[in-house]
């Protein structure tokens, strides 16, 4: 595996603004996930590799990116729950593209919104998968990413992290470990010269949502991607989209509980 060289530690230009950025695309179908790609092949060259389940899908996926301007795109089959895979699948995604700039954590499910009355088994892959599926990815890439002692990691998480509702506990609960996870993990890099970026969407209008109501400041894949690229640049840790979700939260997570369990969330 080829080591890439480190840069200094200040004010990031976009990426893709001055040289082809590889990008490794964990969940290669994720309509957030290529939208990032788009708007990041919208400042210049970028070379995307998708891992994720279908075939199928990853090689349509792949041909969208190169039809807006991504260049030889690749792509590589992995299965999130197959945790044994998980090591050597990304260390020969590393190996064959040479290292990546970004690595976007973009696997996750959605489940039931029946809570308590859920079917115990959708209840158990959306734990799985959401933390202890993304969990082990999001550890084997920095790893990596530590190993050539440069890049990011962005990690797709949801404003459902910074507290749970009543309505869907099991996604909110899942989400606030992975969440939580990544931003310890962000310490605990820091000094290496890898950035964890951690973004929290509000409800989000793509296919894993699609037939629910949205709820307030509902968004779109679009305007996610665009507020990541954005936070690429700067230095932040953690980005809310949209950004009024940030206050909203911040005063939401002190409601005391009886009056929080009221609210229509």
């Amino acid at each position: 595996m080829s080591a890439l060289s480190p840069r200094p530690d200040e004010v990031r230009a976009p990426l893709g603004a001055t040289k082809e950025t590889r990008l490794l695309l964990l969940g290669g179908s994720s309509e957030i996930g290529l939208a990032i790609a788009r708007r990041l092949a919208a400042n210049g060259p970028v070379r995307p590799f998708l891992l994720g389940r279908d075939p199928e899908r990853l090689s349509q996926a792949v041909s969208l990116l190169e039809s807006v301007g991504c260049t030889d795109g690749e792509f590589d089959v992995l299965d999130a729950d197959l945790l044994s895979s998980h090591a050597t699948t990304i260390a020969r995604a590393f190996e064959r593209m040479g290292g990546f700039d970004l690595v976007v954590l973009a696997i996750g499910v959605l489940g039931g919104q029946a809570g308590l009355d859920a079917d115990i088994s959708e209840s158990l892959e959306v734990m799985r998968v959401d933390f202890l599926d993304c969990g082990s990815l999001l550890l084997h890439s920095l790893r990596e990413l530590r190993n050539q002692g440069r890049g990011t990691v962005v990690v797709l998480s949801t404003v459902a992290a910074e507290r749970p509702r009543a309505s869907n506990p099991v996604y909110g609960a899942a989400k606030a470990g992975l969440d939580s996870l990544a931003q310890g993990l962000a310490d605990a890099t820091a000094s290496s010269g890898v950035r964890v970026l951690v973004v929290r969407p509000g409800f989000v209008a793509t296919r894993m949502t699609k037939g629910l109501k949205p709820a307030p400041f509902a968004t779109t894949a679009e305007d996610v991607a665009d507020a990541t690229v954005r936070a690429l640049a700067g230095k932040a840790h953690t980005v809310w989209v949209p950004g009024r979700l940030r206050a909203i939260f911040g005063v939401l997570r002190h409601l005391p509980r009886p009056l929080y369990r009221r609210l229509p969330l």
